[in-house]
């Protein structure tokens, strides 16, 4: 993992298109901006797992409705 120390105002870029912006930083907390093209999706990691989940979930019940009907 790259560790970087940023002050608010700085910003790291990724890539030539991706800018992650310092906007604030209050006691523990620290606020993000993040410009990037449209079509990439960004999620906080808790949403990103919660949504593999639920499609996993979701797999799981379609595959055994598919088996329905076989014997």
């Amino acid at each position: 993992m790259l560790v970087l120390t940023r002050k608010p105002g700085e910003t790291v870029m990724l890539g030539e298109d991706i800018q992650v912006k310092i906007v604030s930083v209050d006691g523990d907390q620290v606020k993000i901006g993040i410009e990037a093209p449209r079509a990439l999706k960004i999620y906080r990691r808790e949403v990103y797992e919660a949504i593999q989940q639920e499609n996993e979930a979701a797999l799981e019940a379609s595959d055994l409705r598919v088996l329905d009907g076989w014997e």
